[in-house]
């Protein structure tokens, strides 16, 4: 295997969303859960994106498992790494986006790196180095308030350096306007000054694909699935892969029960539950109960099991920003986030095991919680459900045939899980 491009997700929703993207384009894709074991079987493909889920964990840890990914994708031919992260650009002051960027960039030895999250597709644009969502800078939305890694500041010259052990440039919308030559002659007058990273405004498609001409002749970029498009759209025109139209290996009906599983707070996902109660029944678990015992777990089992065979269920920890904080409060934010992370994936473990095979799961961190404890090591990207959301077969499982999709919190409208349902048979 020699792959034209090699990706590194820094959580499971935001993989899913990049392989999509590199689908949708024409590449071959694969997604895979951590760094492959060298006897998984993967088919030919033009692009690995690998699943980590290290957004919010110790920045080392992070550093380490993204190095250990890039060894391996670069073991397999990839030239060009793209480190994907959130639109939203997720990360403290502490990290964990500088010390992987910091970390991938010295082992590749690159000299500056391009960084930014714009995907105009799903509303966000940079401009003079502010991240947008919609009309709004990203610290007047309400996506500034995720319960692990809030965003109060939308320009990311300041967040990034505050996180980055290299200086931060821009290269700003005029001269990306100007064309892939104007750009590289910023980033070499970057480079001259001292300056590793540079976040490049992005506003339209248009700009992605210009960014994307220019990021696939260096060894590493970092963004959201909007770079990934640029360089996907980069190597078809290149002539560096031919495009392939979108495959149908994940098009055969799996069958057996439904579950929805929904661990994100944000508004988005909140409105999404509200209106799957009109198609399904929902249960709402208690989350001071999840923290405090089994019972809550054992409650949101017996309820399930008793209606799974009649159609789907949801069941969800989400609550709202005013709640998550309270509890956080009186919980602590780590230990809260922990404990109901690994109870939504104590209920998707028992689901599967009384014959769930097709399951739905909104929010990121809930979404590598529950992969994790299923030990599915891949996936073959299928129908796309929503922007950044596609169907997804499990390879390699020895729990059998399965689908899924993994959704970002803020991915998706209000009938998102409806939506699921009629693609995923």
């Amino acid at each position: 295997m020699t792959l034209a491009l090699g990706c590194i997700a820094d959580d499971y929703t935001g993989a899913s969303d990049l392989a999509n993207t590199l689908t949708r384009a024409g590449l071959r894709t694969v997604q895979t859960i951590g760094v492959p074991a060298d006897d998984l079987a993967l088919p030919e493909v033009d692009a690995v994106v690998v699943s980590l889920k290290s957004r919010s964990i110790a920045a080392g840890l992070a550093v380490s498992r993204s190095r250990a990914a890039e060894k391996w994708l670069r073991g397999r031919g990839a030239s060009h790494i793209l480190f994907k992260i959130c639109s939203t650009f997720d990360s403290t002051d502490a990290g964990n986006i500088g010390p992987v960027m910091d970390a991938l960039r010295a082992d590749c030895g690159e000299d500056v790196v391009l960084v930014t999250p714009a995907f105009p597709a799903t509303g966000r644009t940079v401009y003079q180095g502010n991240l947008f969502v919609g009309a709004v800078p990203l610290n007047e939305s309400p996506l500034k308030d995720h319960p692990l890694n809030p965003m109060h500041d939308s320009n990311l010259v300041r967040v990034l350096a505050r996180q980055s052990r290299t200086q931060v440039g821009l290269v700003d919308l005029a001269t990306v306007g100007r064309g892939a030559d104007a750009i590289r002659a910023r980033l070499a007058e970057l480079s001259g000054s001292g300056v590793g990273a540079a976040i490049v405004d992005a506003v339209f498609d248009r700009d992605l694909e210009t960014i994307g001409l220019v990021a696939v002749g260096h060894r590493l970029s970092v963004g959201a699935s909007g770079i990934g498009l640029g360089l996907a759209r980069a190597l078809v025109s290149t002539g560096k892969v031919k495009p392939t139209a979108t495959s149908g290996q994940s098009d055969a009906a799996v069958g057996g029960s439904v579950a929805c599983l929904a661990g994100s707070c944000s508004q988005a996902t909140l409105q999404q539950i509200a209106k799957a109660e009109s198609v399904m029944p929902v249960l709402r678990l208690d989350t001071d109960g999840i923290i405090t015992g089994k019972n809550e777990i054992e409650r949101a089992l017996a309820w399930a099991k008793s209606l799974l065979a009649a159609g789907p269920v949801l069941i969800a920890s989400s609550a709202t920003p005013d709640e998550v904080a309270a509890l956080q409060a009186r919980r602590g934010r780590e230990a809260a986030g922990h404990a109901i992370e690994q109870a939504m994936a104590d209920i998707a473990e028992s689901l599967v095991k009384t014959g769930v095979r097709r399951l739905i799961v909104a929010g990121g961190e809930t979404s590598g919680a529950v992969v994790d404890r299923l030990g599915i090591p891949g996936f073959l990207v299928g129908a796309e459900i929503a922007a950044g959301v596609p169907v997804l077969r499990a390879v390699g499982s020895t729990r059998g045939d399965m689908l899924l999709a993994l959704k970002s919190g803020n991915f998706g409208g209000a009938d998102f899980f409806a939506d699921a349902l009629r693609l995923m048979r």
